[in-house]
């Protein structure tokens, strides 16, 4: 069952048909980590990028409220 759940995900990705943040609820995972980890065993070298790219955005995000909290 993961392994289709996985499959999705990676269409998700791919056609950008959702944000990166509701790809694990859009595929079928409870949980992120339940998705991370799934993802990491199934996907491979495919799910380094994914784990680059949502840490890019949560930096960027992180960025973006400490900098209007200053204001």
């Amino acid at each position: 069952l993961n392994t289709y759940r996985v499959e999705y995900a990676k269409e998700l990705l791919r056609s950008n048909k959702c944000s990166l943040d509701k790809v694990p609820e859009k595929s079928g995972f409870t949980s992120r980590s339940a998705f991370y980890s799934a993802f990491s065993k199934i996907a491979g070298e495919f799910s380094q990028t994914l784990f680059f790219a949502m840490n890019m955005r949560d930096l960027c995000a992180q960025s973006i409220t400490n900098m209007y909290n200053q204001f």
